[in-house]
Formats: C-alpha cells, sequence, structure tokens
C-alpha cells in the first residue's frame, strides 16, 4: 500500500498538471456517482491527510465539491496528455474519469474509495485520522498524546493506526523502528515517544523534498541499499553483521503486518504467539 509520502508526491504531480484546469466531461463508474457531472468545474487543488486523496473543484452548478479517493494496494491517478488513451485492458479498471478543456484528462484506475461531497463536509471524511507530518495543521503534541495513549501496545501497531499519526505505512514503521533500536514489539509505554515521532516527521518530509531520495532511510540512494531492514530478510545487518529476520503477515489482522527487524540492534519483545519466522 502506497504511504503517506507517496501519496503526497502523487498530489503534488497532479497539482502541477491540473491545478486551476476546467473539466469538460467527467465520468464516474461507481453505483453511488454514477450521475455526478463536474463538467465546468475548475479543479482547485489535491491536498492529503495520511494516504487519503482530496481534489477540490470550483463547481458552477453545485458550489465547491470534493473528491475523496483512497488508493490502498492497486489503486492509482494517471494523467494522459492531449489525444493519448489508456491501454483498451485497463479501461475496464477506471472508476472516474476527467477530461479537461486544455486536452489532458486524468483516469482514476481500480480506485477502491471513491467519494464525491461538498467541501464543507469533507472534513468527515477524515475526522478519524490523526495528525499528518506532512500538512501544514500538523499537531505534533496531538500525535504524542494518541500514540501514548495506547500504553500497552505493541509499538509498531500503534505507529500503523492512522488515528494516532496519519501517513506511516509498514515500510516506515520498520525502519523506524531500526532507527531507534526498538523490537517492533517494545510496549508504547516502554518507547520515547516524542523522539519516535520526530524523527518520523523529519523521515517523512525528507523523503518528500529530496530528489532522488524517496523512502531512503540509509542515505544511500543506490537500488538495493535504500533500507536498513524492511525486505532484508536473511540478510546481514549493515550495522552489525546479525541475519535480519521477518515474521509473515496474519492475513485480516491489523495488528501482525510483515514485520523485518535486527535482533541484536533492537533488543526487546519477541514476535508473539502464532507468528512464525
Amino acid at each position: 500500500m502506497p504511504e503517506g509520502d507517496t501519496v503526497f508526491l502523487l498530489a503534488r504531480r497532479l497539482n502541477d498538471r491540473l491545478r486551476g484546469e476546467v473539466v469538460r466531461r467527467s465520468d464516474f463508474r461507481v453505483p453511488r456517482h454514477a450521475t455526478a457531472d463536474l463538467s465546468g468545474a475548475t479543479l482547485l487543488a489535491t491536498h492529503t491527510h495520511g494516504k487519503h486523496l482530496l481534489t477540490r473543484f470550483d463547481d458552477p452548478h453545485s458550489g465547491p465539491l470534493t473528491l475523496h479517493t483512497h488508493l490502498r494496494m492497486d489503486g492509482s491517478w494517471t494523467v494522459l496528455g492531449p489525444g493519448k488513451r489508456l491501454p483498451r485492458r485497463i479501461e475496464p479498471d477506471v472508476r472516474v474519469r476527467l477530461d479537461f478543456a486544455n486536452g489532458r484528462s486524468a483516469a482514476g484506475i481500480k480506485l477502491p474509495v471513491v467519494e464525491l461531497v461538498r467541501t464543507a463536509d469533507e472534513g468527515g471524511l477524515t475526522a478519524h485520522l490523526g495528525p499528518d507530518p506532512l500538512r501544514e495543521d500538523w499537531d505534533r503534541a496531538l500525535a504524542i498524546d494518541r500514540l501514548t495513549a495506547d500504553a500497552d501496545r505493541a509499538v509498531s501497531a500503534a505507529l500503523l493506526d492512522q488515528t494516532r499519526m496519519a501517513g506511516l505505512g509498514n515500510l516506515w514503521v520498520n525502519e523506524l523502528c531500526y532507527l531507534r533500536g526498538l523490537s517492533p514489539w517494545t510496549p508504547v509505554r516502554d518507547v520515547d515517544v516524542p523522539a519516535l515521532v520526530d524523527l518520523a516527521a523529519r523521515l517523512l518530509r525528507f523523503s518528500v523534498s529530496t530528489p532522488g531520495a524517496t523512502q531512503v532511510t540509509t542515505g544511500d540512494t543506490r537500488p538495493g541499499n535504500s533500507h536498513w531492514v524492511s525486505g532484508r530478510a536473511g540478510r546481514p545487518c549493515r550495522r552489525c553483521g546479525t541475519r535480519i529476520e521477518v515474521v509473515a503477515e496474519v492475513s485480516g489482522d491489523p495488528e501482525r503486518r510483515r514485520t523485518w527487524w535486527c535482533p541484536r540492534c533492537q533488543p526487546g519483545p519477541p514476535p508473539g504467539p502464532g507468528r512464525t519466522r
């Protein structure tokens, strides 16, 4: 699943290509909004909150509207230049298509979440989310409070909970635990939460602001060298040489995602019952 920084960069690309453009024709291929019509609306900007995309329009007929989409595992947005078309094999997967007066078009593909609401009501779509370090309204104190409220929860599970702090996915959580020297199963009560939150914010901001270094945690942008533990099961730790361990994801259990760690650099509680190496 794309993480918060990836979605933020997608919004930036959409803004670079579509901000201020007028919709010539819209096609919503979801039952709830099959009759929606954004023709004549101006795309103001696409914003993000965690992994959620919020595309705002000024519609001369309906007033300010927001298109809320979420990529989850398989969704994507693509922008096509004048005269360009999607491959025929992809057309059945299009959920939203927007054609603009300048000849460009945007297609939302395999989107599991498509909601069109009044912009005045968009807050209800994201009210459950925690603070996002990539937003202007980032609230460090609130993120710390929400995480520390889960005192008995494993730190990796707490960080993945979007209601505590929005934008972190499995890659970032694994890398953060390594960089802070934490077993992923360390209870939050035993963690320096302010330091963890500050590091997470710095990493996400670095990822979206440094060309060529998106999701690089080691400082080495060469292929295969960008992460400390994520995706490195069975390989030696870059610091101590210990074999990187991994436990499989437990399907349907958001508390137990695939987890990589170095047993020496990250001392502490082992995986819980039912986890296999």
